[in-house]
């Protein structure tokens, strides 16, 4: 299956960069659904265990601050991977209210698990990249990130109907 970023370059150096960075996307996110798939994960899920990897043990408001979620989502959320074993929670020590959500052992192993496929992914997609190319392009895209987060940009209809109608590259 070809990718509808696979365009031929036009001479505009950002437009091409932009066409890249949507067609990355597209593969990065097509593996990771495919990973999440054969563990049974949805996103939602996915994205949840690796907060609670990365923030330690929190409590559901602040999950759902980090997650940018409702509070009702959390509970659905947390429910569900409860009910599979991956979390679970406790009262919180300081406030009777409240309680901690946090990895179990087999949430720890997931998330090290997925960890550690970050990582081999890490090295093999950057095993012959010199290291000043790669700071380069880290550089690069965490100003494209910070771009994006501030201005809040999504793809617009019209600017899909130009991938969409561009012309291909040639083999």
């Amino acid at each position: 299956m070809r990718s509808l970023h696979d365009i031929a370059d036009s001479g505009d150096t950002a437009r091409t960069a932009t066409d890249r960075v949507f067609e990355l996307a597209e593969v990065l996110g097509a593996r990771m659904q495919r990973g999440m798939a054969e563990r049974g994960l949805t996103p939602a899920r996915a994205r949840l265990l690796w907060t609670l990897h990365h923030s330690g043990p929190v409590t559901q408001r602040t999950l759902a601050d980090l997650l940018q979620v409702t509070p009702r989502t959390i509970t659905g959320l947390l429910d569900g991977l409860g009910a599979d074993g991956y979390v679970q929670r406790k009262p919180h020590p300081e406030d009777r209210r409240a309680q901690l959500v946090t990895l179990t052992d087999r949430g720890r192993d997931f998330t090290a698990t997925l960890q550690e496929g970050r990582d081999t992914m890490a090295r093999t997609l950057f095993a012959e990249t010199p290291a000043d190319e790669l700071h380069s392009f880290l550089t690069t895209l965490e100003a494209v990130v910070a771009t994006l987060r501030r201005d809040n940009l999504q793809p617009l209809p019209d600017a899909l109907d130009h991938v969409a109608n561009a012309p291909r590259a040639a083999n």
